[in-house]
Protein backbone atom coordinates (compact mmCIF):
# COMPACT_ATOMS: atom_id res chain seq x y z
CA UNK A 1 0.00 0.00 0.00
CA UNK A 2 1.50 3.60 -0.88
CA UNK A 3 1.85 6.43 1.42
CA UNK A 4 -0.42 8.90 1.20
CA UNK A 5 0.29 12.38 1.54
CA UNK A 6 -3.31 13.91 0.07
CA UNK A 7 -6.35 12.88 -1.38
CA UNK A 8 -8.52 14.78 -3.70
CA UNK A 9 -11.67 14.27 -4.61
CA UNK A 10 -12.32 16.26 -8.49
CA UNK A 11 -14.56 16.29 -11.57
CA UNK A 12 -13.29 14.02 -14.66
CA UNK A 13 -11.72 15.96 -16.84
CA UNK A 14 -11.10 14.41 -20.66
CA UNK A 15 -7.23 15.89 -19.90
CA UNK A 16 -7.17 12.94 -17.58
CA UNK A 17 -7.86 10.13 -20.22
CA UNK A 18 -4.88 8.52 -20.94
CA UNK A 19 -3.90 8.04 -17.18
CA UNK A 20 -7.40 6.95 -16.36
CA UNK A 21 -7.28 4.75 -19.11
CA UNK A 22 -4.45 2.98 -17.77
CA UNK A 23 -6.18 3.27 -14.50
CA UNK A 24 -8.96 1.07 -15.69
CA UNK A 25 -6.83 -1.33 -16.91
CA UNK A 26 -5.18 -2.35 -13.60
CA UNK A 27 -8.73 -1.84 -11.94
CA UNK A 28 -10.16 -4.69 -14.45
CA UNK A 29 -7.48 -7.23 -15.26
CA UNK A 30 -9.71 -10.05 -15.40
CA UNK A 31 -11.26 -8.04 -18.37
CA UNK A 32 -9.19 -7.60 -21.29
CA UNK A 33 -10.04 -4.58 -23.44
CA UNK A 34 -12.56 -3.30 -20.69
CA UNK A 35 -11.84 0.29 -20.65
CA UNK A 36 -13.96 3.46 -22.06
CA UNK A 37 -12.96 5.35 -25.32
CA UNK A 38 -12.48 9.08 -24.98
CA UNK A 39 -15.33 10.04 -27.03
CA UNK A 40 -17.75 7.81 -24.85
CA UNK A 41 -15.92 9.63 -22.12
CA UNK A 42 -16.30 12.88 -23.58
CA UNK A 43 -20.41 12.19 -23.39
CA UNK A 44 -20.82 11.55 -20.60
CA UNK A 45 -18.81 14.80 -19.35
CA UNK A 46 -21.15 16.88 -21.70
CA UNK A 47 -24.41 15.05 -20.41
CA UNK A 48 -23.39 15.33 -16.72
CA UNK A 49 -20.20 16.54 -15.71
CA UNK A 50 -21.43 16.54 -12.32
CA UNK A 51 -21.82 12.93 -11.92
CA UNK A 52 -18.33 11.72 -13.67
CA UNK A 53 -15.33 12.09 -10.81
CA UNK A 54 -12.06 10.89 -9.62
CA UNK A 55 -10.11 10.57 -6.58
CA UNK A 56 -6.35 11.25 -6.96
CA UNK A 57 -3.75 10.23 -4.55
CA UNK A 58 -0.50 11.73 -4.51
CA UNK A 59 -1.63 13.75 -7.39
CA UNK A 60 -2.21 10.47 -9.62
CA UNK A 61 -5.63 8.87 -10.35
CA UNK A 62 -6.98 6.28 -7.79
CA UNK A 63 -10.13 5.16 -9.09
CA UNK A 64 -13.31 6.62 -10.74
CA UNK A 65 -17.17 7.13 -10.06
CA UNK A 66 -19.01 7.17 -13.54
CA UNK A 67 -23.09 7.80 -13.49
CA UNK A 68 -26.05 8.99 -15.49
CA UNK A 69 -29.44 10.13 -14.43
CA UNK A 70 -32.26 8.07 -15.73
CA UNK A 71 -36.22 7.80 -15.41
CA UNK A 72 -36.61 4.74 -13.86
CA UNK A 73 -39.80 3.18 -14.55
CA UNK A 74 -38.43 3.06 -18.15
CA UNK A 75 -36.08 0.73 -17.13
CA UNK A 76 -37.63 -1.21 -14.36
CA UNK A 77 -36.11 -3.85 -12.61
CA UNK A 78 -35.00 -5.99 -15.47
CA UNK A 79 -32.49 -4.18 -17.61
CA UNK A 80 -28.96 -5.09 -19.05
CA UNK A 81 -25.64 -2.45 -18.96
CA UNK A 82 -26.55 -1.69 -22.76
CA UNK A 83 -30.44 -0.93 -22.18
CA UNK A 84 -29.47 1.35 -19.37
CA UNK A 85 -26.36 2.63 -20.74
CA UNK A 86 -28.44 3.35 -24.42
CA UNK A 87 -25.58 0.76 -26.39
CA UNK A 88 -23.21 2.95 -24.74
CA UNK A 89 -24.21 5.85 -25.90
CA UNK A 90 -25.64 7.48 -22.68
CA UNK A 91 -28.25 9.19 -24.51
CA UNK A 92 -30.36 7.63 -22.13
CA UNK A 93 -29.36 10.28 -19.87
CA UNK A 94 -32.72 12.42 -18.47
CA UNK A 95 -31.83 15.36 -16.50
CA UNK A 96 -35.21 15.05 -15.59
CA UNK A 97 -35.28 11.44 -14.48
CA UNK A 98 -35.98 10.20 -11.22
CA UNK A 99 -32.38 8.21 -9.95
CA UNK A 100 -28.77 8.11 -10.41
CA UNK A 101 -27.42 4.89 -11.33
CA UNK A 102 -24.25 3.96 -11.60
CA UNK A 103 -22.18 3.45 -14.37
CA UNK A 104 -18.93 2.35 -13.20
CA UNK A 105 -16.70 2.89 -10.12
CA UNK A 106 -13.24 1.21 -9.29
CA UNK A 107 -10.25 1.78 -7.28
CA UNK A 108 -6.69 0.33 -8.75
CA UNK A 109 -5.47 -2.11 -6.82
CA UNK A 110 -2.36 -0.10 -5.34
CA UNK A 111 -4.81 1.76 -3.66
CA UNK A 112 -7.02 -0.70 -2.21
CA UNK A 113 -7.15 -0.86 1.67
CA UNK A 114 -8.15 2.62 2.49
CA UNK A 115 -11.80 2.65 1.98
CA UNK A 116 -11.17 5.26 -0.87
CA UNK A 117 -14.28 3.44 -2.70
CA UNK A 118 -16.53 4.75 0.28
CA UNK A 119 -15.71 8.14 -0.42
CA UNK A 120 -17.21 7.22 -4.13
CA UNK A 121 -20.11 6.10 -3.37
CA UNK A 122 -20.33 8.77 -0.42
CA UNK A 123 -20.39 11.12 -3.28
CA UNK A 124 -22.90 9.78 -4.92
CA UNK A 125 -25.31 9.81 -2.28
CA UNK A 126 -24.40 13.09 -1.18
CA UNK A 127 -25.12 14.10 -5.27
CA UNK A 128 -28.40 12.12 -5.31
CA UNK A 129 -29.59 13.66 -2.46
CA UNK A 130 -28.19 17.45 -3.94
CA UNK A 131 -30.54 16.67 -6.46
CA UNK A 132 -33.20 15.28 -4.82
CA UNK A 133 -33.13 11.92 -6.83
CA UNK A 134 -34.73 8.46 -5.40
CA UNK A 135 -31.92 6.83 -4.69
CA UNK A 136 -29.09 5.38 -6.32
CA UNK A 137 -28.94 2.36 -8.69
CA UNK A 138 -26.58 0.15 -10.76
CA UNK A 139 -25.86 -3.75 -11.45
CA UNK A 140 -23.20 -4.94 -9.20
CA UNK A 141 -20.90 -7.32 -10.50
CA UNK A 142 -20.44 -10.68 -8.19
CA UNK A 143 -17.00 -11.70 -9.27
CA UNK A 144 -16.89 -15.06 -7.22
CA UNK A 145 -19.59 -16.45 -8.18
CA UNK A 146 -18.07 -18.59 -11.55
CA UNK A 147 -16.18 -20.91 -8.32
CA UNK A 148 -19.78 -21.70 -7.21
CA UNK A 149 -21.61 -21.35 -10.30
CA UNK A 150 -21.90 -25.56 -10.27
CA UNK A 151 -23.26 -26.13 -7.18
CA UNK A 152 -25.95 -23.14 -6.47
CA UNK A 153 -27.72 -20.34 -7.99
CA UNK A 154 -27.02 -16.62 -7.91
CA UNK A 155 -29.68 -16.66 -5.18
CA UNK A 156 -28.43 -19.35 -3.33
CA UNK A 157 -24.94 -17.41 -3.91
CA UNK A 158 -25.59 -14.38 -2.74
CA UNK A 159 -27.96 -15.46 0.56
CA UNK A 160 -24.54 -17.40 1.26
CA UNK A 161 -22.71 -13.85 0.94
CA UNK A 162 -24.93 -11.72 3.05
CA UNK A 163 -24.57 -14.17 6.06
CA UNK A 164 -20.43 -14.26 5.50
CA UNK A 165 -20.56 -17.40 4.53
CA UNK A 166 -18.59 -16.62 0.86
CA UNK A 167 -16.69 -14.00 0.65
CA UNK A 168 -17.22 -11.60 -2.35
CA UNK A 169 -15.08 -8.60 -2.38
CA UNK A 170 -17.65 -6.38 -4.47
CA UNK A 171 -20.71 -7.53 -2.69
CA UNK A 172 -19.58 -7.37 0.23
CA UNK A 173 -17.86 -3.79 -0.21
CA UNK A 174 -21.33 -2.57 -1.90
CA UNK A 175 -23.63 -3.99 1.18
CA UNK A 176 -20.99 -2.55 3.69
CA UNK A 177 -22.01 0.80 2.06
CA UNK A 178 -25.88 0.15 2.37
CA UNK A 179 -26.53 -0.78 -1.17
CA UNK A 180 -29.33 -3.28 -0.08
CA UNK A 181 -29.97 -6.02 -3.39
CA UNK A 182 -33.02 -5.60 -4.97
CA UNK A 183 -32.61 -8.41 -8.03
CA UNK A 184 -30.75 -10.35 -9.98
CA UNK A 185 -29.61 -9.58 -13.56
CA UNK A 186 -29.32 -11.90 -16.02
CA UNK A 187 -26.98 -11.68 -18.67
CA UNK A 188 -26.64 -8.23 -17.31
CA UNK A 189 -22.81 -7.47 -18.54
CA UNK A 190 -21.16 -9.31 -21.93
CA UNK A 191 -17.90 -10.46 -21.04
CA UNK A 192 -18.25 -10.62 -17.42
CA UNK A 193 -17.12 -14.59 -17.37
CA UNK A 194 -16.15 -14.08 -13.45
CA UNK A 195 -19.85 -13.03 -12.85
CA UNK A 196 -21.08 -15.65 -15.09
CA UNK A 197 -22.84 -12.79 -17.31
CA UNK A 198 -25.01 -12.49 -13.83
CA UNK A 199 -25.36 -8.80 -11.67
CA UNK A 200 -27.27 -7.79 -8.61
CA UNK A 201 -29.31 -4.91 -9.15
CA UNK A 202 -28.30 -2.49 -5.89
CA UNK A 203 -30.28 0.37 -4.42
CA UNK A 204 -29.67 2.53 -1.89
CA UNK A 205 -33.07 4.70 -1.10
CA UNK A 206 -33.26 8.47 -0.26
CA UNK A 207 -34.96 9.20 2.37
CA UNK A 208 -34.58 12.91 1.84
CA UNK A 209 -36.80 12.69 -1.42
CA UNK A 210 -39.40 15.35 -2.19
CA UNK A 211 -41.12 14.31 -5.41
CA UNK A 212 -42.75 17.68 -5.83
CA UNK A 213 -39.86 19.87 -4.57
CA UNK A 214 -36.14 20.16 -6.05
CA UNK A 215 -33.72 21.94 -3.37
CA UNK A 216 -30.02 21.98 -4.28
CA UNK A 217 -27.71 22.50 -1.55
CA UNK A 218 -23.77 23.23 -1.99
CA UNK A 219 -22.67 22.85 1.59
CA UNK A 220 -23.44 20.31 4.44
CA UNK A 221 -25.81 21.16 6.79
CA UNK A 222 -25.66 18.73 9.26
CA UNK A 223 -22.40 17.44 10.87
CA UNK A 224 -22.08 14.27 13.01
CA UNK A 225 -19.73 14.68 15.90
CA UNK A 226 -17.60 12.30 17.46
CA UNK A 227 -15.90 12.44 20.72
CA UNK A 228 -13.58 9.94 22.16
CA UNK A 229 -13.96 9.84 26.32
CA UNK A 230 -10.81 7.80 26.43
CA UNK A 231 -9.58 5.34 29.40
CA UNK A 232 -6.54 6.18 30.56
CA UNK A 233 -4.74 2.97 31.19
CA UNK A 234 -0.70 1.13 30.95
CA UNK A 235 0.46 0.86 27.39
CA UNK A 236 3.09 -1.27 26.69
CA UNK A 237 4.39 0.68 23.39
CA UNK A 238 3.10 3.63 21.15
CA UNK A 239 1.96 0.68 19.08
CA UNK A 240 -0.12 -0.71 21.53
CA UNK A 241 -1.45 2.97 22.61
CA UNK A 242 -2.30 3.92 18.11
CA UNK A 243 -3.80 0.57 18.03
CA UNK A 244 -6.26 1.66 20.63
CA UNK A 245 -6.74 4.86 19.26
CA UNK A 246 -7.70 3.49 15.88
CA UNK A 247 -9.68 1.45 17.11
CA UNK A 248 -11.96 4.64 18.54
CA UNK A 249 -11.46 6.46 15.01
CA UNK A 250 -12.93 3.01 13.56
CA UNK A 251 -15.76 3.20 15.82
CA UNK A 252 -16.52 6.66 15.07
CA UNK A 253 -15.88 6.49 10.99
CA UNK A 254 -18.39 3.19 11.22
CA UNK A 255 -21.29 5.56 12.06
CA UNK A 256 -20.17 8.09 9.33
CA UNK A 257 -18.88 10.96 11.64
CA UNK A 258 -17.53 13.92 10.13
CA UNK A 259 -14.85 14.66 13.31
CA UNK A 260 -13.43 12.42 15.82
CA UNK A 261 -12.03 14.03 18.96
CA UNK A 262 -9.79 13.42 20.86
CA UNK A 263 -8.64 14.57 24.23
CA UNK A 264 -5.59 16.71 25.78
CA UNK A 265 -2.32 14.91 26.48
CA UNK A 266 -4.65 11.16 25.36
CA UNK A 267 -0.71 9.76 24.98
CA UNK A 268 0.14 10.80 28.82
CA UNK A 269 0.21 6.76 29.37
CA UNK A 270 3.65 6.65 27.46
CA UNK A 271 5.13 8.77 30.15
CA UNK A 272 5.23 5.34 32.46
CA UNK A 273 8.37 4.31 30.72
CA UNK A 274 10.27 7.40 31.89
CA UNK A 275 8.91 7.47 35.32
CA UNK A 276 12.40 7.26 37.09
CA UNK A 277 12.91 10.84 35.32
CA UNK A 278 11.75 14.21 36.87
CA UNK A 279 8.24 15.56 35.66
CA UNK A 280 10.12 18.16 33.32
CA UNK A 281 12.24 15.48 31.40
CA UNK A 282 9.73 12.70 31.28
CA UNK A 283 7.36 14.66 29.39
CA UNK A 284 10.35 16.17 27.31
CA UNK A 285 10.56 12.43 26.48
CA UNK A 286 7.07 11.68 25.88
CA UNK A 287 7.09 15.03 22.92
CA UNK A 288 9.66 12.67 21.13
CA UNK A 289 6.77 10.83 19.67
CA UNK A 290 4.67 13.81 18.30
CA UNK A 291 5.57 13.46 15.11
CA UNK A 292 5.56 9.97 14.85
CA UNK A 293 1.35 10.16 16.40
CA UNK A 294 0.90 13.06 14.05
CA UNK A 295 1.67 10.90 11.05
CA UNK A 296 -0.05 8.23 12.35
CA UNK A 297 -3.28 10.58 12.56
CA UNK A 298 -3.41 11.48 9.73
CA UNK A 299 -3.18 8.65 7.58
CA UNK A 300 -5.91 7.45 10.03
CA UNK A 301 -8.13 10.13 8.84
CA UNK A 302 -7.30 9.27 4.96
CA UNK A 303 -8.17 5.86 5.77
CA UNK A 304 -11.21 6.48 7.65
CA UNK A 305 -12.36 9.14 5.90
CA UNK A 306 -12.86 11.28 8.67
CA UNK A 307 -11.42 14.79 10.64
CA UNK A 308 -9.30 13.80 12.85
CA UNK A 309 -8.88 16.53 15.74
CA UNK A 310 -5.46 14.85 18.05
CA UNK A 311 -6.43 16.54 21.48
CA UNK A 312 -2.90 17.49 22.36
CA UNK A 313 0.68 16.30 22.77
CA UNK A 314 3.92 18.03 23.95
CA UNK A 315 5.82 19.56 21.47
CA UNK A 316 9.29 21.19 21.54
CA UNK A 317 10.34 23.85 19.31
CA UNK A 318 13.87 24.73 20.00
CA UNK A 319 14.28 24.97 23.65
CA UNK A 320 10.65 25.62 24.44
CA UNK A 321 7.81 23.05 25.50
CA UNK A 322 4.76 23.72 23.98
CA UNK A 323 0.73 21.50 24.32
CA UNK A 324 -0.29 21.58 20.79
CA UNK A 325 -2.54 19.75 18.67
CA UNK A 326 -3.48 18.65 15.09
CA UNK A 327 -6.39 18.64 13.01
CA UNK A 328 -6.21 16.28 10.33
CA UNK A 329 -8.03 16.26 7.65
CA UNK A 330 -9.13 13.98 5.29
CA UNK A 331 -7.99 15.04 1.89
CA UNK A 332 -4.21 14.19 3.70
CA UNK A 333 -3.80 17.98 5.02
CA UNK A 334 -3.12 18.50 8.53
CA UNK A 335 -2.95 21.91 10.56
CA UNK A 336 -1.43 22.86 14.31
CA UNK A 337 -2.90 24.58 16.91
CA UNK A 338 -1.53 25.38 20.16
CA UNK A 339 -2.68 26.35 24.32
CA UNK A 340 -2.41 29.43 24.21
CA UNK A 341 -2.83 29.63 28.26
CA UNK A 342 -0.74 27.27 30.58
CA UNK A 343 -2.10 26.60 34.09
CA UNK A 344 0.03 27.61 36.97
CA UNK A 345 1.03 23.55 37.54
CA UNK A 346 1.67 23.17 33.72
CA UNK A 347 4.20 26.12 34.25
CA UNK A 348 5.62 24.68 37.35
CA UNK A 349 5.54 21.26 37.54
CA UNK A 350 6.60 20.65 33.39
CA UNK A 351 7.79 24.04 32.79
CA UNK A 352 5.05 24.52 29.34
CA UNK A 353 4.72 27.56 27.33
CA UNK A 354 1.96 29.42 26.41
CA UNK A 355 1.30 29.22 22.22
CA UNK A 356 0.73 32.61 20.20
CA UNK A 357 -1.69 31.32 17.01
CA UNK A 358 -5.38 31.67 17.41
CA UNK A 359 -7.17 31.30 14.46
CA UNK A 360 -10.35 29.53 12.54
CA UNK A 361 -9.60 26.14 10.57
CA UNK A 362 -11.27 25.26 7.31
CA UNK A 363 -13.16 22.07 6.99
CA UNK A 364 -15.42 20.05 4.48
CA UNK A 365 -17.89 21.01 7.14
CA UNK A 366 -17.47 24.80 7.66
CA UNK A 367 -15.40 26.47 10.27
CA UNK A 368 -14.56 25.37 13.08
CA UNK A 369 -12.12 26.68 16.36
CA UNK A 370 -9.84 24.28 18.86
CA UNK A 371 -9.29 25.96 22.35
CA UNK A 372 -7.50 22.90 24.16
CA UNK A 373 -8.59 22.85 28.06
CA UNK A 374 -7.70 26.21 30.13
CA UNK A 375 -8.14 28.03 26.78
CA UNK A 376 -11.83 28.05 26.80
CA UNK A 377 -11.92 29.79 30.23
CA UNK A 378 -10.76 33.13 28.53
CA UNK A 379 -13.94 34.37 26.36
CA UNK A 380 -12.06 36.18 24.32
CA UNK A 381 -10.34 33.47 22.72
CA UNK A 382 -13.88 32.09 21.25
CA UNK A 383 -15.16 35.90 20.21
CA UNK A 384 -12.37 36.21 18.16
CA UNK A 385 -12.69 33.01 16.79
CA UNK A 386 -17.04 33.60 16.00
CA UNK A 387 -15.85 37.17 14.47
CA UNK A 388 -14.12 34.85 11.70
CA UNK A 389 -16.73 32.35 11.00
CA UNK A 390 -16.22 29.75 13.79
CA UNK A 391 -19.67 27.00 13.39
CA UNK A 392 -18.11 24.70 15.80
CA UNK A 393 -15.57 25.12 19.03
CA UNK A 394 -14.02 21.81 19.73
CA UNK A 395 -12.30 21.67 23.46
CA UNK A 396 -10.01 18.50 24.08
CA UNK A 397 -9.12 18.58 28.02
CA UNK A 398 -7.96 16.94 30.90
CA UNK A 399 -9.09 17.99 34.02
CA UNK A 400 -7.99 15.60 37.28
CA UNK A 401 -10.93 16.90 39.87
CA UNK A 402 -14.86 17.09 39.48
CA UNK A 403 -14.00 21.01 40.46
CA UNK A 404 -11.89 20.98 37.37
CA UNK A 405 -13.69 19.72 34.79
CA UNK A 406 -16.77 21.85 36.19
CA UNK A 407 -14.78 24.88 35.20
CA UNK A 408 -14.29 23.57 31.75
CA UNK A 409 -17.76 22.20 31.17
CA UNK A 410 -19.30 25.80 32.72
CA UNK A 411 -17.31 27.73 30.75
CA UNK A 412 -17.41 25.90 27.26
CA UNK A 413 -21.40 25.93 27.77
CA UNK A 414 -20.58 29.50 28.04
CA UNK A 415 -19.23 29.87 24.99
CA UNK A 416 -22.00 28.22 22.82
CA UNK A 417 -24.61 30.65 23.96
CA UNK A 418 -22.49 34.33 23.65
CA UNK A 419 -20.67 32.95 20.41
CA UNK A 420 -24.16 31.08 18.64
CA UNK A 421 -22.20 27.89 18.00
CA UNK A 422 -21.78 24.30 18.79
CA UNK A 423 -19.28 23.51 21.53
CA UNK A 424 -18.09 19.95 21.96
CA UNK A 425 -15.66 18.80 24.49
CA UNK A 426 -14.07 15.30 25.30
CA UNK A 427 -11.70 14.15 27.91
CA UNK A 428 -10.44 11.54 29.20
CA UNK A 429 -11.37 9.36 32.29
CA UNK A 430 -9.45 6.49 34.61
CA UNK A 431 -6.18 6.26 36.60
CA UNK A 432 -2.42 6.54 36.08
CA UNK A 433 -0.81 5.49 39.38
CA UNK A 434 2.66 5.08 37.46
CA UNK A 435 2.45 8.37 35.85
CA UNK A 436 4.06 11.91 38.19
CA UNK A 437 1.68 14.72 38.22
CA UNK A 438 -1.14 12.27 36.33
CA UNK A 439 -2.56 9.92 39.09
CA UNK A 440 -6.30 10.92 37.95
CA UNK A 441 -8.83 12.48 35.82
CA UNK A 442 -12.22 12.71 35.86
CA UNK A 443 -14.45 13.80 33.01
CA UNK A 444 -17.80 13.74 31.22
CA UNK A 445 -17.75 14.59 27.52
CA UNK A 446 -20.51 16.76 25.99
CA UNK A 447 -22.23 19.17 22.97
CA UNK A 448 -23.43 22.25 23.79
CA UNK A 449 -25.57 24.19 21.64
CA UNK A 450 -27.28 27.60 22.05
CA UNK A 451 -30.55 28.22 24.34
CA UNK A 452 -33.00 28.98 22.23
CA UNK A 453 -36.50 26.79 20.55
CA UNK A 454 -34.50 25.34 17.57
CA UNK A 455 -32.28 24.30 20.49
CA UNK A 456 -32.37 21.84 23.35
CA UNK A 457 -33.88 23.79 26.67
CA UNK A 458 -30.70 23.29 28.58
CA UNK A 459 -28.24 23.54 26.03
CA UNK A 460 -26.71 20.19 25.99
CA UNK A 461 -27.58 18.63 22.39
CA UNK A 462 -25.39 15.10 23.84
CA UNK A 463 -23.55 13.72 26.70
CA UNK A 464 -21.58 10.40 27.58
CA UNK A 465 -21.69 9.04 31.12
CA UNK A 466 -19.47 10.21 33.67
CA UNK A 467 -16.09 8.50 34.16
CA UNK A 468 -16.25 5.87 31.90
CA UNK A 469 -14.42 5.05 28.51
CA UNK A 470 -17.17 5.81 25.95
CA UNK A 471 -17.46 7.24 22.23
CA UNK A 472 -20.38 9.99 22.27
CA UNK A 473 -21.80 10.78 18.83
CA UNK A 474 -24.03 13.66 18.06
CA UNK A 475 -25.50 15.92 14.96
CA UNK A 476 -25.28 19.42 14.92
CA UNK A 477 -27.18 21.58 12.52
CA UNK A 478 -25.26 24.32 10.99
CA UNK A 479 -28.53 26.05 9.37
CA UNK A 480 -30.28 26.20 12.94
CA UNK A 481 -26.94 28.32 13.94
CA UNK A 482 -27.77 30.64 10.99
CA UNK A 483 -31.62 31.02 11.78
CA UNK A 484 -30.60 32.07 14.88
CA UNK A 485 -28.33 34.71 14.20
CA UNK A 486 -31.23 36.36 12.57
CA UNK A 487 -34.35 35.47 14.45
CA UNK A 488 -32.93 34.12 17.52
CA UNK A 489 -35.25 35.23 20.87
CA UNK A 490 -31.70 36.86 21.66
CA UNK A 491 -28.85 37.60 19.29
CA UNK A 492 -25.52 37.62 21.17
CA UNK A 493 -23.51 38.64 18.16
CA UNK A 494 -25.78 41.41 16.22
CA UNK A 495 -26.27 42.72 19.83
CA UNK A 496 -23.01 43.45 21.11
CA UNK A 497 -22.44 47.18 21.58
CA UNK A 498 -19.18 47.75 19.66
CA UNK A 499 -19.63 51.37 20.14
CA UNK A 500 -18.39 50.50 23.66
CA UNK A 501 -15.57 47.85 23.36
CA UNK A 502 -14.38 45.36 20.85
CA UNK A 503 -12.21 42.38 21.39
CA UNK A 504 -9.47 41.93 18.63
CA UNK A 505 -6.68 40.33 17.79
CA UNK A 506 -3.39 41.73 18.29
Amino acid sequence: MKEIENIELSFLSLDDYQELKKAMIEAYESMPNSYWKEEQLKSLIDRFPEGQVVIKANDQIAGCALSIIVDYDKFGGRHTYKDITGNYTFNTHDPEGDMLYGIDVFIKPEFRGLRLGRRLYDYRKELCERLNLKGVAFGGRIPNYHKYAEEMTPKEYIEKVRRKEIHDPVLNFQVSNDFHPSKILKNYLEGDGDSNDYAVLLKWENIYYEKEEKKASSTKSVVRLGLIQWQMRPYTSLDDLMQQVEYFIDAVSGYRCDFALLPEFFNAPLMAENNHLSEPEAIRELAKHTETIVKKFSELAISYNINVISGSMPEMVGERLYNVGHLCRRDGSVERYEKLHVTPDESKIWGLAGGTQLKVLDTDCGKIGILICYDVEFPELSRILAEEGMDILFVPFLTDTQNGYSRVRHCAQARAIENECYVAIAGSVGNLPKVHNMDIQFAQSMVFTPCDFAFPTNGVKAEATPNTEMILIADVDLSLLRELNQFGSVRNLKDRRKDLYEVRKL
